[in-house]
């Protein structure tokens, strides 16, 4: 049931050297935000600033009761919120000037800091997608029992966005420790925030059944007292809080935005509530001299100013850096001897791989849409959440929410691997993807370690229609960051299943839905697969038929059709999409000269074409005949049975393209 919490407000009670401190952290801050603007303006920080003079309250309180160990996640207008979680204000100084020995080497610059070792989950430039991932982080210390919390700062606007539902939906329905604390500030970038909601805070708390609290945000003591109490209560137990601290940022949204959408005399008017200037008088109550509080300003513009000289001395990244912290070192995993157990299903496999995985690391955990109780839509996680009570969790629809968990919690320590039901719905959380999973160790320049897998499946040929059948495997592999594998059978899906939640980066694992019941050998329990790495399924000396997934089944079969007829066909099997291993599709065509690709997904600007132009570019001496691709038509997937068959290739389809190219 939800209650909502008093305005809470503190008196002169508190212990003076405790009301200087906080004084201290927010003149750090505010002195921080000027210098940044003043250092914007003469060009000497590049890139977007958005300043959080005016706010420093409310990220102060926030964060007085958390200890290292709690963990909050910010947002683009984050400064403030770093320095008050501890961050210190020299590294990141250097860092908004993109400078090597910033806080995140210079990759991430003003909307990207995090330092996860001080329980910084990032900054973000994505308005909204702190709060998917604190969720993550809470789950993680769930998971830990160490009663530790996560805070996830927002601004009023990020209200509109669907992560916002789905983020505290989903901390609600699994009643994790996190504070959502709203600042705000009562602009959405440019528009007043009466005309992008209808519904207040309070209300909103209520339907997701979680309680509510709304302070004053430019009362550090205020928002401290209240602060206190709260995670007070998540640590024992509590369930999630939302928090309303109101204030009001005096800059416009960014850095040289021209503010016509309010007055001057708006500005000024909510500059008579200067939280420093509150907070001056809170020290003047409790007897705290005005000579003390100068005295701390004279400090911090030191420190500030030293930061500065010290950022400006340093040097930028250097050229041969470029390509740094893109992906975490991958571990060597050499290829296995060729399964020869028991006849077992590709079902079975991925069963076994996360039963393997759950059972030898306690920091693995699976989430997902029924993946818990009823076992997956498929049955391939039946029985798993009975034998790993809390680790197999089910969630809600939302699969925003379910991606940036993972996030979060790899982040965090953890080891998540999740599912999206259908490789169809990637599209509908693909920022957790694009901009977050892909991008954040980059961005932070390797502070942020990224281990999870997004498992999902997909597969044309049983009328499932346009929005069930869809092969996107080129959409994903061109994210930088992101490793995509799409294996073929079922002792392949086990060891690469099992080597993708071993890796330190971000996997996403296609399986086809087509092949759940497709058998093959067992391999021994310890099997496993090196990502990046493809296999040559085939020997062969005329031709090179490159295929993964279920479509390498079609060209074997085709392969075998060409034997026949006096054609030698050797078929790789990509097994990973991205990395992609162009030195075995390079050395297989060195040996047969001609090159044919089969896919699922549509032929236009896909994986097909990628390996084509690596054909071209590396391989153009070794060609004897054009590189031809075997793909469906760029169109959706038809639904009729008569249709889908004349749109996806067969067999058949590759053997005539292959006699054609042998011809040749």
């Amino acid at each position: 049931m939800t209650t909502e919490a008093p305005r809470h407000t503190m008196t002169g009670s508190a212990h003076a050297d405790q009301l200087l401190e906080m004084y201290r952290r927010m003149r750090r801050i505010r002195r921080f935000e000027e210098r940044a603007s003043e250092l914007y303006k003469a060009t000497e920080i590049p890139g977007f600033l958005h300043l959080s003079i005016g706010q420093e309250a409310s990220a102060v309180g926030t964060c007085w009761p958390l200890g290292a160990r709690d963990g909050i996640t910010s947002t683009h207008r984050g400064h403030g919120h770093v320095l008050a979680k501890g961050l210190d204000s020299a590294s990141m100084m250097a860092e908004l000037m993109g400078k090597e020995a910033g806080t995140c080497h210079g990759r991430g610059g003003s909307m990207h800091i995090a330092d996860p070792g001080l329980g910084i989950y990032g900054a973000n430039g994505i308005v909204g997608a702190g709060l998917p991932i604190a969720t993550g982080v809470a789950t993680a210390a769930k998971l830990r029992a160490a009663g530790d919390v996560v805070v996830a700062f927002f601004g009023d606007g990020a209200v509109a966005q669907g992560m916002f539902h789905e983020a505290v939906n989903l901390a609600a329905v699994w009643d994790l420790p996190v504070v959502f604390l709203c600042e705000n500030n009562h602009y959405s970038e440019f528009s007043p925030a009466a005309e992008q909601h209808r519904a207040p805070l309070s209300a909103r708390a209520a339907g997701y059944g979680i309680g509510y609290a709304h302070v004053d945000g430019n009362d550090v003591l205020a928002v401290a007292g209240l602060m206190t109490d709260v995670v007070g209560r998540l640590r024992a137990g509590g369930g999630p809080v939302l928090v309303e601290a109101e204030t009001y940022r005096w800059h416009g949204h960014y850095e040289g935005d021209p503010e016509r959408y309010r007055s001057p005399e708006e500005v000024a008017a909510a500059k008579e509530r200067d939280p420093l200037l509150v907070a001056r008088r809170h020290l003047a109550s409790a007897g705290v001299e005005a000579a003390q509080a100068d005295a701390v300003d004279e400090e911090i513009d030191k420190e500030i100013e030293a930061a500065v000289q010290w950022a400006r001395s340093l040097p930028e990244p250097a050229p041969e850096s470029l390509y740094d912290f893109v992906s975490a070192p991958r571990p060597a995993v050499p290829e296995p001897a060729p399964a020869d157990g028991e006849i077992f299903r590709s079902m079975d496999a991925v069963r076994l791989a996360l039963e393997h995985e759950l059972t030898a690391d306690p920091t693995v955990f699976v989430a997902g849409i029924d993946v818990g109780a009823g076992g997956n839509v498929f049955g391939l996680t039946r029985g798993l959440a009975q034998a790993f009570p809390g680790r197999v969790r089910d969630t809600p629809i939302s699969e925003s929410a379910i991606l940036g968990t993972a996030v979060g919690a790899a982040m965090a320590g953890m080891k998540p691997v999740v599912e999206i039901m259908y490789m169809d719905f990637i599209g509908v959380c693909l920022d957790m993807l694009l901009n977050q999973a892909a991008k954040l160790r980059f961005m932070t320049g390797g502070r942020a370690s990224m281990p999870l897998v997004v498992r999902t499946q997909f597969g044309a040929g049983r009328s499932s229609g346009s929005q069930h059948s869809q092969s996107l495997e080129a959409l994903l592999a061109h994210i930088p960051g992101l490793t995509v594998v799409m294996p073929s059978n079922p002792a392949d899906t086990y060891g690469l299943l099992r080597a993708a939640i071993q890796d330190p980066n971000p996997v996403v694992f296609v399986e086809n839905r087509l092949q759940y019941g497709f058998k093959g050998p067992k391999p021994p329990v310890g099997h496993m697969i090196p990502l990046g790495k493809a296999k040559v399924v085939r020997e062969g000396t005329d031709i090179t038929l490159v295929s993964w997934s279920r479509m390498v089944q079609d060209a074997l079969a085709a392969a075998e059709l060409l034997a026949a007829e006096g054609v030698s066909v050797e078929v790789i099997d990509l097994r990973t999409i991205a990395p992609l291993d162009r030195e075995t599709v390079l050395a297989s065509l060195a040996k047969t000269n001609r090159l044919v690709i089969a896919h699922e997904a549509v032929r236009d600007f896909g994986v097909g074409a990628e390996l084509a132009a690596l054909a071209v570019d590396e391989g153009f001496w070794h060609l004897d005949a054009p590189v031809t691709r075997v793909a469906p038509p760029a169109m959706p997937a038809p639904y009729a049975p008569s249709l889908e068959r004349l749109w996806l290739p067969s067999s058949d389809t590759i053997a005539e393209t292959l006699r054609r190219i042998a011809a040749v």
